[in-house]
């Protein structure tokens, strides 16, 4: 299998946003961290190589085709903005990965035709912190439809025991993995300091038979 060093410089070399969005909470997950959820995924728990995948607000496809990478069989990443979605393409064709983007509102689109048709969903959701209070709920509402098995997804650690408590109201059983220190960089012209790090929880959500 490929070793996550390995994966991390693969996914360095994609393309990320041009002109993020902040009515969307636009912001790229590293290569660092995404290589990490996903290798976590496949060589503890299995959920990642010949498995379907789906990736919830996908953005640029860093998740989406590091699923790819490590050999999972079929991966749709969902989006509402179409420019991401371009750049996701060209990452995509860049790799020359069999990965599917999908242009639409996940809160009123799915999961539709996709109900319960993924083994494991992937996810950096927005956090709620600007117009979007509640989003990184629905969000994981969402993915509990879309899964058969299991959601890796990032949180702010502050939230941990109001995540836990609405997950279990979606019918899923938490575990933290991991406590991460989110780098998060000068995005947006309102952005004072360089960077600003957010700890972020780490979480897999399986889905209670």
């Amino acid at each position: 299998m490929m070793k996550i060093r390995e994966l991390e410089e693969e996914l360095q070399m994609l393309s990320t946003f041009k002109e993020p969005k902040i009515l969307l909470e636009q912001y790229a997950t590293s290569a660092h961290i995404a290589s990490r959820m996903l290798y976590v995924a496949q060589t503890q728990f299995d959920d990642i190589e010949n498995q379907c995948v789906a990736d919830l607000g996908t953005g640029c496809g860093i998740l989406s085709l590091g699923a790819s990478i490590l050999g999972a069989a079929h991966v749709v990443g969902f989006d509402i903005d179409a420019n991401a979605l371009q750049i996701f393409c060209e990452n995509r064709d860049k790799l020359e990965l069999p990965v599917e983007a999908v242009c639409c509102d996940i809160t009123s689109y799915l999961p539709g035709k996709y109900e319960k048709y993924f083994h494991t969903v992937v996810m950096n959701p927005p956090f709620g912190t600007k117009h979007n209070s509640g989003i990184d709920m629905k969000f994981l509402e969402i993915a509990s439809k879309l899964s058969s098995n299991a959601i890796y997804s990032l949180h702010k650690t502050s939230t941990r025991n109001y995540i836990i408590r609405k997950a279990e109201q979606f019918g899923l059983k938490s575990e933290v993995l991991a406590e991460l220190r989110y780098d998060l960089p000068v995005t947006y012209k309102f952005h004072k300091k360089k960077s600003v790090n957010i700890d972020v929880d780490f979480i897999r959500f399986s889905i209670k038979k």
